[in-house]
């Protein structure tokens, strides 16, 4: 890749000619196409493909950005650009462990533990948990990665009545998800779903900017009457798709 393949790619033309960042655009999908970059790899720098094409630093950006939105690249703030290799898909509707869902893809899983305490629940959460208000209750934080790249922030409260050994647990082994499952298998679980923009810290554990769109989950899951766990999943639009199938009267 060279500035000369850039210049044959932006033919002067006048009026005619495609914007420099469309050329850059198509270079970069050549390499992919070609093989030179394959998916889950790592491309070339911002700074490395400014110096290889003598274009700007804007030139180049744009074309990143636009080859991210149109699913072609991922971009990691702090580790570079990848070639994507298609959204991880879970279904909306199912309680599953994101552990086994990144194992079926043939992927590896990592679990970064940010947080993991017993706080006291304030209003909105003792109604969430069905407990009073200032009863100890368990929050932990923690960043799912696929591959190294995160693909969810997991920010859960537990009823430590129902796992009273939340705290004990090695959650860069084993799932909440799969502890608390092994403990009380759940009968019930609700849902609400919301596109939002993630707050400063979010963005900063999930590796993306403050104007990546992403989803939200809120799920509560019972066992009979008793609410077991209240969790917020929060998913960065370009790394991971949901998808729900339901067959009629079921």
């Amino acid at each position: 890749m060279n500035r000369s393949q850039i210049l044959d790619a932006h033919k002067v033309g006048g009026d005619e000619s495609p914007p420099l960042y469309a050329a850059v655009k198509q270079v970069i999908l050549a390499r992919i196409h070609a093989g030179d970059w394959v998916p889950g790899q790592r491309i070339a720098s911002e700074n490395e493909l400014v110096a290889e094409l003598g274009v700007s630093r804007m030139t180049v950006n744009r074309a990143l950005r636009e080859l991210a939105q149109d699913g072609v690249l991922m971009r990691v703030q702090g580790l570079g650009t990848f070639v994507a290799e298609g959204k991880g898909q879970s279904s909306i509707f199912e309680v599953r462990n994101i552990a086994d869902e990144i194992a079926e893809r043939g992927h590896a899983h990592a679990a970064r533990i940010v947080l993991l305490d017993a706080v006291k629940a304030a209003p909105e959460l003792a109604d969430a948990l069905s407990v009073e208000i200032g009863t100890t209750v368990f929050h932990s934080i923690i960043v799912h990665a696929e591959n190294d790249i995160p693909v969810q922030l997991e920010d859960r409260y537990v009823n430590p009545a129902v796992a009273p050994d939340y705290l004990d647990q090695d959650f860069t082994a084993i799932t909440p998800n799969r502890f608390l499952s092994g403990v009380i298998p759940w009968t019930e679980a609700e849902h609400e779903i919301e596109a939002v923009l993630p707050a400063s810290w979010e963005a900063k554990l999930l590796a993306i900017s403050r104007a990546d769109p992403c989803l939200m989950i809120r799920r509560r899951t019972l066992a009979g009457e008793m609410v077991v766990t209240s969790v917020r999943l929060l998913i960065p639009g370009g790394r991971y798709r949901l998808q729900s199938r339901q067959r009629a009267g079921g």
